[in-house]
């Protein structure tokens, strides 16, 4: 069971769970609410994420190109499952999320099975297949649409049925921080990634502006918080926000880091405290949100 947790790669979840917690917090005041839903997308999402960290594993494992790996344990590269087993995961995962995801769409739009094929597709497409989109360095693009724009938008959609556009504005936020923590698990793979033709973002990029971009992401995160707390033109500020940029404080270290030089090895615990960033961010704009609902 732990290898099979190892595998899973929890320190990625953030990335699933922010989103929700995001979109329910838009739900906040706005009336109608049906609160059931965000368990479920939560389901939904996390399952997702899962779903594409044993896919990943499956498709690069076959394809060898994590056969000489720094990060984290990968369950078919290190013999610790076979592929076939990883890939029944992969399947398991995603079959959860479709269920959960069902019960959504019976409940609020048959519309949301489009995007749930959409998800499960693009999980699987990302390393899977014989042209991966991942190995073009379009790995960010799926991120920031489905752990950013979709997951928060869709769990807002589902509790009041309706989308405003504060909800798109903070699905921005959390594809910026997703974005930023696949951006840093594949900068410590770039030497690796380039070696097998795994030609990511960060591979294209190079190592120098690679870690300008993490930066960047993170910055763009925080600058959408005053954004949302004092809109131009709204009837009303959410100065509560603003407790957001307490978040910063996380987000200094991983930055040192990254723009410090920090390689290989070096750069897993960053991995981590990308992740703490993120739910830091999420509950503290859940909250504020919240509380200006």
């Amino acid at each position: 069971m732990r290898v099979w947790f190892v595998g899973a790669r929890p320190r990625t979840l953030p990335a699933a769970v922010v989103p929700i917690g995001l979109g329910a917090a838009v739900a906040v005041g706005e009336g109608c609410a049906r609160w059931w839903t965000v368990p479920v997308a939560m389901v939904v999402s996390v399952a997702l994420q899962v779903g594409v960290n044993f896919a990943n594993d499956y498709s690069d494992g076959i394809r060898g190109t994590d056969d000489v790996r720094v990060g984290p344990l990968r369950l078919v590269a290190s013999g610790e499952a076979t592929a076939s087993q990883v890939k029944r995961a992969a399947l398991a995962a995603f079959g959860t999320a479709a269920l959960a995801g069902a019960v959504l769409a019976a409940t609020t739009s048959w519309w949301l099975v489009v995007v749930g094929v959409a998800s499960v597709l693009a999980g699987w497409f990302y390393t899977g297949g014989a042209h991966p989109y991942g190995y073009l360095g379009l790995g960010e693009v799926f991120v920031f649409v489905f752990f950013g724009l979709v997951a928060t938008v869709g769990t807002t959609f589902v509790v009041i049925e309706r989308i405003p556009a504060l909800t798109w504005l903070l699905g921005s936020a959390a594809g910026a921080l997703a974005c930023a923590l696949l951006v840093v698990n594949n900068l410590r793979d770039v030497p690796t990634d380039a070696a097998v033709g795994k030609r990511t973002l960060a591979v294209r990029l190079g190592d120098h502006r690679t870690r300008w971009l993490y930066s960047g992401l993170i910055a763009v995160a925080f600058g959408i918080v005053p954004i949302v707390a004092l809109p131009s033109g709204a009837p009303e500020a959410r100065p509560a926000v603003l407790i957001t940029f307490a978040a910063a404080g996380f987000a200094v270290q991983p930055i040192r880091s990254v723009l410090g030089g920090a390689a290989g090895r070096d750069l897993i615990p960053v991995l981590g405290a990308t992740g703490r960033v993120q739910l830091a961010y999420g509950a503290l704009m859940a909250i504020g949100v919240a509380l200006s609902g």
